[in-house]
C-alpha cells in the first residue's frame, strides 16, 4: 500500500508526496528567506520568504526531475516503475525489480545525475544570458536561479557518493557485480560502503552541531541535516544487507534441508468414517494427512473431502479411493532449490508442499513456518516457537520477511547466472 498523498500521474508512473515533504518546504522557506532577508538589505520579508517558497518548489522539480530520469530509463528496459515520491530526504523512485544486468543497473543508477548536472548546467546558462542580455530583470530571479543551479550540482555529487542507497552505491554494486560476476558481491560491499559512509556523514554533521568542524578542518554538512542523512544512509544500507544475507541463505538450502516429518500416514483400507473419528480426536491443521496402501503411497487426503462426501457413504468408502494422488499436488524433489520451493508455493497458493523421495515417496513436508525456521538458522538468528506456530497456523511469512518476492528476485538473477556466493563466504566478508 503507497503512503502519502497522490499529486498526479507522469510518463504512467504515479506521483506521490510523503507528509514530510510539507516539513522540508517550510524549512527550505524559512530557512533561506532569513538569509536572504539578512544578506539583502532592500527586501522586504514577503520577498525573502516569498523567493524561499518558490526555491524549494523548483529544489523538488528537479529532485522529481531526477527521479524521473531512473524510471525512464527503467522503463526502456523492461522494468516497471510503481511511484514517485517526495519525500523528507528527497525523492525515491519504486521499481518493480532491480536490473537484471550489472550494465542495465549502471544505467538506470546514472540516468538521475545526468539529469541534476544537465539542470545545473541549463540553470548556469539562463542566468549567465539573463546577466548579459537583461541586467535590470528582478534580482530576486537570479538569486532563485543561481541557488537552484548550485543545489543541482550538490544534488549530483551527494548521489554520486559511492553507498547505498545513493545512485552511486547502486554504480558500485553494478561495477563490483561487472568484475565478479556476482551479484551478492556487489549488493553486500555497496551495502557496507553505504554504512561506512552513513556514520562519516553522521559524525562530521554532529560536528558541526558541536561547532568543531572548524576546529578540525572539517566541511560543513548543515549540522543536525547531516545528522539525520547519515542515519537514513545507515538504516538503508543496513536493510540491504540484510536482504543480502536472506538472498544468499536462501540459494544455500534445498527442500531436504528445510523439511520436517509433521505428517502422519493412514492406512489406505480405512473408512472416510474412522478417518472422520480420528481428525475429530486429533485434529492439527498444521499435520499433512497421507494414504498408503499395499507398500505404496497412494496421496494426500485433506479434511475437505469430509465436506465433499455424503456422511451416509463414510462407511463404505475407503481412504485410497478419495486419496488425491502425489503427482497431482503441489511437490519437490529433496534437492529442489529453496527459492523454487518458495516460488511453487505462492504460485500454487497452498500453505504446504510435499516433498517427494527419488522413488516417489513421501519424504517430507515444508510450510511456511519451517522455511522461516531455516532462513533463520542459517542467518545465525533463531525464531520463537509462538511466532512460528502463527506463522503455520495463518499460512503467512512475517511481516518484514517477505520470502515468496526475495525467492522470485533470486531466481530471476540466478537465470542470468548473476549469483554464485555463499552465505558462508557473506558472512566472512561480513566479519
Amino acid at each position: 500500500m503507497q503512503s502519502g498523498w497522490r499529486i498526479g500521474t507522469l510518463f504512467k508512473i504515479p506521483l506521490f508526496i510523503d507528509p514530510s515533504w510539507f516539513l522540508i518546504v517550510a524549512f527550505l522557506t524559512f530557512q533561506n528567506g532569513s538569509i536572504w532577508q539578512q544578506r539583502y538589505e532592500t527586501w522586504t520579508p514577503t520577498m525573502a520568504y516569498g523567493a524561499g517558497f518558490i526555491m524549494a518548489l523548483l529544489l523538488f522539480a528537479s529532485v522529481l526531475l531526477h527521479e524521473l530520469g531512473h524510471s525512464l530509463v527503467a522503463q526502456s528496459k523492461g522494468i516497471d516503475v510503481t511511484s514517485i515520491k517526495l519525500f523528507l530526504f528527497g525523492g525515491v523512485a519504486s521499481i518493480e525489480k532491480e536490473p537484471q544486468k550489472p550494465g542495465d543497473m549502471f544505467q538506470v543508477a546514472i540516468a538521475g545525475p545526468l539529469v541534476s548536472v544537465f539542470l545545473w548546467i541549463f540553470c548556469t546558462f539562463i542566468v549567465a544570458l539573463l546577466l548579459k542580455y537583461a541586467p535590470t530583470i528582478s534580482p530576486v530571479a537570479f538569486v532563485i536561479l543561481s541557488s537552484i543551479a548550485s543545489l543541482n550540482l550538490t544534488l549530483t555529487l551527494f548521489n554520486l557518493i559511492p553507498g547505498l542507497p545513493l545512485d552511486g552505491g547502486q554504480m558500485l554494486k553494478a561495477a563490483i557485480w561487472k568484475k565478479s560476476g556476482d551479484y551478492l558481491t556487489g549488493a553486500h560491499w555497496a551495502a557496507r560502503s553505504g554504512l561506512w559512509l552513513g556514520w562519516i556523514i553522521s559524525i562530521v554533521g554532529f560536528s558541526d552541531v558541536l561547532g568543531l568542524t572548524s576546529l578540525l578542518g572539517l566541511p560543513e554538512v548543515v549540522g543536525f541535516w547531516g545528522v539525520l542523512i547519515g542515519w537514513f544512509m545507515r538504516q538503508n544500507a543496513v536493510s540491504a544487507d540484510r536482504l543480502t544475507d536472506v538472498q544468499a541463505a536462501l540459494l544455500n538450502l534445498d527442500a531436504q534441508s528445510v523439511m520436517t516429518r509433521n505428517y502422519r500416514v493412514f492406512d489406505g483400507h480405512q473408512t472416510l468414517r474412522q478417518f472422520a473419528e480420528e481428525m475429530v480426536l486429533k485434529s492439527d491443521p498444521t499435520v499433512a494427512y497421507f494414504v498408503a496402501s499395499d507398500g505404496r503411497y497412494r496421496g494426500l487426503v485433506t479434511a475437505d473431502v469430509l465436506q465433499t462426501i455424503e456422511r451416509s457413504l463414510w462407511d463404505s468408502t475407503k481412504l485410497e479411493d478419495v486419496a488425491q494422488p502425489l503427482q497431482s499436488i503441489p511437490h519437490v524433489i529433496e534437492k529442489t532449490p529453496l527459492p523454487e520451493v518458495i516460488q511453487q508455493m505462492e504460485r500454487s497458493g497452498n500453505d504446504r508442499i510435499t516433498v517427494l523421495s527419488p522413488a516417489g515417496a513421501v519424504a517430507g513436508v515444508i510450510d511456511r513456518g519451517d522455511i522461516t525456521r531455516a532462513v533463520g538458522e542459517k542467518l545465525g538468528f533463531g525464531i520463537s516457537s509462538t511466532l512460528l506456530q502463527q506463522i503455520k497456523t495463518s499460512g503467512d511469512y512475517p511481516p518484514g520477511l517477505q520470502l515468496g518476492r526475495i525467492a522470485d528476485s533470486v531466481l530471476e538473477f540466478q537465470g542470468k547466472n548473476a549469483i554464485g556466493v555463499t552465505a558462508e563466504e557473506v558472512k566472512e566478508e561480513s566479519a
